[in-house]
């Protein structure tokens, strides 16, 4: 079957070690199942895999993608929840949740298998595409939203680095559940879309703000940290999925201390979270933000826009 792979892995140029070809047919083990693919969207994950985080040599060649929707083995159009192993199901007892392509072949490929406990049914009014989403960023942004801020509508968020998928998603989450949504960039034209999206308001990349939020979304790490730190009011909170300009700010122990700070790490989403999140698109109208459709054939160049940071909203791959 046609698939994208990882055939090597180069933490400096990361995309030399991107492949499209024929690879051997899914292993199906017991209580999996196989998904057609319709649709497959491009997450951050698929280029630090190609740049070997958590994807060692051992485990090349390994199609990519994370996110993805089809057609199950009964008919059933259905979307991958991507973290194999939740609650044991699926894998050897013992072994820890992997997101897919760090230990099991993902969904940039004709077919994909996948445990049956990792479907979960498509609404009809979500595309494929739209649903190809909504496994990893959106998912990621919604339990951080909703799960771990603390927050309730009404409240006041600012997300860090408008632009990016969680990002996107954030925004266009927030303003639906009743939030007053603000959003930072360096970019004036992602400052743009983000008010296109649903921000009420947007600030350049370390910008004073009128007053402090109650909670901040933040997805880019060091380059953003002491902005984050010193923009959230006395006791409250700072939800970090993802560090995309480093893992290591200076702490600012002092500031979060002596303001009773909450900083909340947050991964990722349960198949039930999963599940809520496309029932919210389905009842609110809420679609994710796409950036772009090509056929998986031109993933090469999906890939360069998202390494180049070119991009509002998610890439996605049609199978």
């Amino acid at each position: 079957m046609f698939a994208v792979y990882a055939a090597a892995t180069d933490k400096d140029e990361p995309l030399k070690g991107l492949e499209l070809g024929e690879r051997p047919e899914p292993v199906v083990p017991v209580g999996w199942t196989t998904v057609r693919l319709r649709a497959a969207a491009l997450n951050h994950h698929d280029l630090w895999s190609l740049r070997g985080v958590g994807l060692p040599d051992e485990r090349l060649p390994m199609i990519l993608g994370c996110d993805g929707s089809g057609v199950d083995e009964d008919g059933n159009e259905v979307v991958v929840h991507a973290v194999i192993g939740e609650s044991g199901r699926g894998v050897p007892d013992g072994e820890r949740p992997t997101i897919l392509t760090e230990r099991y072949h993902g969904t940039f490929a004709e077919r994909v298998a996948v445990p049956r406990w990792n479907l979960v049914p498509k609404p009809s009014a979500l595309s494929f595409e739209e649903a190809a989403c909504l496994p990893t960023a959106w998912l990621t942004a919604y339990r951080m939203l909703f799960t771990r801020s603390g927050t309730r509508p009404g409240d006041t968020i600012l997300v860090q680095g408008a632009g990016g998928g969680v990002a996107s998603a954030l925004i266009v989450l927030a303003r639906a559940a009743g939030y007053r949504v603000w959003a930072t960039s360096r970019s004036e034209a992602k400052r743009a879309r983000a008010l296109e999206l649903g921000a009420h308001a947007t600030y350049e990349s370390g910008a004073r703000l009128p007053e402090r939020v109650d909670a901040v979304m933040e997805t880019v790490g060091a380059a953003t940290w002491a902005h984050s730190v010193a923009s959230v009011r006395e006791e409250g909170t700072i939800v970090i999925c993802g560090a995309t300009s480093g893992p290591n700010p200076p702490a600012a122990l002092t500031r979060i201390f002596f303001h009773q700070l909450r900083v909340v790490g947050s991964t990722m989403g349960s198949r039930e979270e999963l599940g809520q999140l496309l029932r919210f698109c389905e009842v609110t109208g809420v679609r994710p933000v796409i950036d772009s459709v090509r056929p998986l054939s031109e993933a090469p160049e999906g890939f360069a826009k998202m390494a180049a940071g070119d991009l509002v909203g998610k890439i996605v791959f049609t199978v």
